[in-house]
């Protein structure tokens, strides 16, 4: 993938290893999103799940935030636009994407940033830094699953604090409650990003793509569901196997056990 220009909104990298990272690019507006912002952010997202050498993808935003949300000056082409489209859709796509989302986040992430940070599977966040929902605030109803999946993380009561009162949750109250699974100085932000993103690809790679995918899938339905997804999923993905691939399966359990731990 050629390098992106430096002032793209949306830029994208890959390296040799197969870590891809997403940067959203517009710090003079503290990466308040336009509707071609969102528009190219979904596009890289397929792009990248689509892609058979990405393995992991970090998301972060530029300058001092990590998204303050919609640009509210251009609130109107958002919102009155074909929002139903998921092909456009950044958070839908986000949440198609079987690769795992890693989400680095710092400064500030307000409503619609709020919700791209739901969309991600592992979050880390720099000291001090703020969740904020501005959606009861500013009159704006939630179609990104704030309002839902934050009552899932964190748990209704909390989650109807900070949505209904807009209160803003820190990064370190965040990890208390589970939403945020690292928190660190902003210097080790995207170091810490990596340490995860490099645990996760030394992993079997095709089992993390169903794993992710059963773990996203179960949390949409009842744990008796849940479970007995994992059970089918687990048959079909055993009775595929060929003694070949068994066979490195072993190789690979093997190789691991020669390597140093993960830090993690």
């Amino acid at each position: 993938m050629s390098q992106p220009a430096p002032d793209d909104p949306i830029q994208v990298t890959i390296d040799r290893t197969g870590l891809a990272h997403v940067t959203i690019n517009r710090p003079q507006s503290l990466n308040s999103l336009t509707k071609s912002m969102i528009t190219d952010l979904a596009a890289a997202f397929k792009t990248l799940d689509a892609d058979d050498a990405v393995k992991v993808i970090i998301l972060s935003g530029n300058g001092r935030a990590f998204c303050s949300g919609i640009d509210l000056m251009a609130a109107s082409t958002v919102f009155k636009g074909d929002v139903k489209d998921v092909e456009t859709d950044a958070v839908a796509q986000m949440e198609r994407c079987r690769k795992p989302i890693i989400g680095a986040v710092k400064g500030f992430a307000v409503t619609a940033g709020f919700e791209i940070v739901l969309a991600c599977d592992v979050v880390v966040a720099a000291k001090g830094t703020k969740f904020i929902d501005t959606h009861a605030r500013f009159g704006i109803f939630p179609s990104w699953g704030l309002s839902q999946k934050l009552s899932r993380i964190i748990g209704p009561n909390r989650a109807r604090e900070v949505s209904l009162a807009a209160v803003p949750l820190t990064a370190e109250q965040a990890e208390k409650w589970g939403l945020v699974n690292h928190v660190v100085d902003e210097s080790e932000l995207l170091n810490k990003a990596r340490e995860v993103a490099e645990a996760i690809m030394r992993n079997n790679h095709d089992l993390v793509l169903r794993y992710k995918s059963v773990i996203n899938d179960g949390w949409k339905v009842n744990l008796d569901q849940a479970l007995k997804m994992e059970k089918e999923k687990a048959h079909d993905y055993y009775d595929g196997m060929t003694p070949e691939q068994f066979k490195k399966m072993q190789e690979f359990i093997a190789s691991r056990s020669s390597r140093p731990s993960s830090k993690l």
